[in-house]
């Protein structure tokens, strides 16, 4: 389903709200957002801009599958089956996205939110990013943009990840496209990560019709209903970025990182401008769900995998509990193997068994308190490749941060009675029964 489309079903559904009152791009609307638990919601007037703005069509998983056209339960499955078949969209001659075309851009003039007080400036954030690598093609990501210039942003590449391998690896400038105001299947795609080659925007055409158009400037394509495209590159100069709140809720760091140096911009003739808050739901979840399919399929490589489950206490990044039928004695261990090379950013995995509920933590904590001995069935991996979210890692400027990772295999032992691992349950009756 289209973004226009989805919102207005949204709102005749309730599930939208419109603030209608003036408000300003300068922490009010963030502050709005957040206050509203994220709740889809659209700003109609928005002081000194001509733009409305909307947020919150990602915010909680009910919602995404409503925009992916399926239900909660079937959502993991969904985007496991658009990662295996990924289709190659259209490309367009003529497209929504290019209405207007700004040759002399000024970013100014864009309603960009200041989140919070201490941030580095004006950031753009719900940014949906296209490069092409020599090699392996196209690659679509996030990246946050932080306002440094009439025409310039700074961008945060983080190392190792395809924008960066690329950058580091070419001469000159790399060619890159923001898109800003997006369908739900082209967000959840550009967050997937698949392996280098496979197109993000082919995975998002096979969960929703997701035509290409060519862009002004530069030899890439880009969604043809987004709401604004900035067309640009990312130099060789070096400028400040940050301090920002990430996926943690902490407060990132001060880092140089590229300067992304905008040449066009293009967007509807009345463009809505994506808002996202930095560390909340929707952060969160187009962070940490998206990582919950290719989980599944490396480990349903080694094992049978029923679902997957990365979660909120952890970030929606560092933490992933994931469910298996056990009907082997390594199963378990095989699976934490495999889920750390679903995503490389975890550090912590806790495998268990199918009558546990993962969404449960209360459940889960009880599976480690009943099936795990530390002794033999915890696997430690020190001086593994982690996350730059978690503050306690190892943090050397230009290197990859490094920690120590963690897999519990809290599953039923096969060489034992089950019986005694199983909960029991007692039988239910009408209480009305005894109360007449």
């Amino acid at each position: 389903m289209n973004l226009r489309n989805f919102l207005s079903e949204l709102e005749n559904e309730g599930k939208l709200v419109r603030i209608k009152k003036e408000v300003t791009v300068r922490n009010e609307i963030a502050d709005i957002i957040y206050s509203l638990n994220e709740q889809p919601v659209i700003f109609n007037n928005v002081k000194d801009y001509p733009f409305t703005i909307f947020a919150g069509i990602t915010s909680n998983r009910n919602i995404i599958a409503d925009g992916l056209g399926t239900t909660k339960d079937k959502l993991l499955f969904k985007l496991v089956e658009a990662l295996r078949t990924p289709t190659e969209p259209v490309i367009v001659d003529n497209a929504p996205c290019q209405e207007s075309i700004i040759k002399n851009p000024d970013i100014s003039k864009l309603p960009l939110l200041y989140h919070l007080d201490g941030d580095g400036g004006r950031y753009a954030t719900a940014t949906v990013a296209t490069i092409k690598d020599p090699e392996t093609g196209r690659n679509v990501s996030y990246h946050r943009l932080m306002e440094i210039g009439k025409n310039k942003f700074s961008a945060r590449l983080i190392q190792k990840r395809q924008t960066r391998t690329t950058y580091d690896k070419i001469d000159g400038d790399l060619e890159m496209a923001v898109c800003i105001g997006n369908s739900v299947p082209v967000m959840i795609a550009a967050s997937l990560s698949p392996p280098a080659g496979i197109d993000e925007f082919s995975i998002a055409n096979s969960l929703g019709k997701t035509d290409l158009v060519k862009c002004i400037t530069k030899n890439l394509e880009v969604p043809a209903e987004s709401e604004f495209v900035i067309e640009g590159r990312l130099t060789r100069e070096l400028d400040r970025e940050g301090p920002f709140v990430d996926l943690t809720e902490t407060r990132d760091f001060e880092r140089q990182e590229p300067v992304f140096e905008v040449d066009c911009i293009t967007h509807r003739k009345d463009a809505i401008y994506q808002a996202l808050l930095p560390g909340k739901f929707e952060h969160k979840l187009l962070m940490g769900m998206p990582k919950e399919p290719t989980i599944y399929d490396e480990v349903s490589k080694v094992a049978d995998c029923k679902n997957v489950y990365v979660t909120i206490g952890g970030g929606s990044w560092l933490h992933s509990i994931v469910q298996i039928k056990k009907n082997n004695p390594d199963d378990g261990k095989k699976a934490i193997e495999a889920a750390f090379n679903g995503h490389k950013s975890m550090k912590h995995v806790t495998i268990v068994d199918e009558d546990v509920d993962i969404f449960n933590p209360d459940a889960v904590e009880w599976a480690m308190a009943t099936r795990f001995q530390g002794d033999k069935d915890m696997i430690v991996k020190p001086n593994q490749s982690g996350s730059s979210l978690d503050p306690s890692g190892k943090h050397e400027p230009g290197k990859k941060t490094l920690t120590t990772k963690i897999g519990f295999d809290a599953t039923i032992p096969t060489d034992v009675d089950k019986s005694k691992y199983e909960v029991v349950k007692y039988r239910e009756v009408d209480p009305n029964d005894y109360l007449r």
